[in-house]
């Protein structure tokens, strides 16, 4: 990866960590990392969607809320919701994934805080799903969106907006622009630099870039960016 700095860079406004009300919304097919659950606030809200239920519950979260057409949580998984949680149906043949109805009943909390949280899984078009997921227009009022997924993290930022992240040195962090290209992108913290460059949709300009310093800084000023990286050093909020 090559990455040169030209022009100057852009103004920006800038996005804080408010440390408010969290809403964890867990999904996937595979069980969650212990790291995952060491990054969740204890007094946040739970919601699963669909299958999540049982990874949540066998990792000892308990959720409030189950969404979902509920076609793969399990027997048991669905009399403990029924004991203990709403539950808000969906039908088998409907325009979003689980993991999508769950966010947007995330956001209807009106949190200060999203984070999605999976054990990962070997579905290629689900993990794509999310990520398009994380970037939709009904979250946009969220100051804070982010996912652990197996043992990466991501953090949504939209334009303009600017970000710091305190990650570990030698770590990778990559830049994917989502639901069309991201305008005036630029990071600083890193091996190879931006400086308002444009990055088209999943493309792989800023992809597996080098930590140098921390934290790193990331702005941009039209458009969304998914960053992700294995190296946060702490948690953000």
């Amino acid at each position: 990866m090559h990455m040169s700095s030209t022009t100057t860079p852009p103004s920006s406004t800038t996005t804080t960590d408010t440390g408010g009300r969290t809403v964890v919304v867990v999904t996937g097919a595979e069980p969650l990392t212990a790291e995952a659950l060491s990054l969740l606030p204890a007094d946040a809200t739970v919601i699963a969607a669909d299958s999540g239920l049982d990874h949540a519950l066998d990792a000892g979260l308990r959720p409030s809320e189950l969404v979902g057409d509920l076609d793969s949580v399990s027997d048991a998984g669905r009399t403990w919701a029924g004991d203990h949680c709403t539950i808000h149906p969906h039908p088998t043949d409907k325009d979003a994934t689980d993991t999508e109805l769950a966010l947007a009943r995330a956001a209807d909390h009106d949190p200060d805080r999203i984070i999605l949280v999976s054990g990962g899984g070997d579905r290629l078009d689900h993990t794509l799903a999310v990520l398009g997921a994380l970037g939709g227009i009904g979250l946009t009022s969220v100051p804070e969106v982010e996912a652990v997924w197996g043992r990466q993290r991501m953090r949504v930022v939209h334009g303009p907006g600017r970000v710091r992240l305190p990650l570990r040195v030698g770590s990778t962090v990559s830049l994917l622009s989502l639901h069309g290209p991201a305008e005036g992108v630029s990071i600083n913290g890193t091996r190879w630099e931006l400086e308002a460059e444009t990055l088209d949709p999943l493309a792989g300009r800023g992809v597996s870039n080098e930590v140098v310093s921390s934290p790193i800084e990331v702005r941009l000023t039209t458009g969304i960016l998914c960053v992700i990286t294995d190296g946060w050093e702490v948690d953000p909020a």
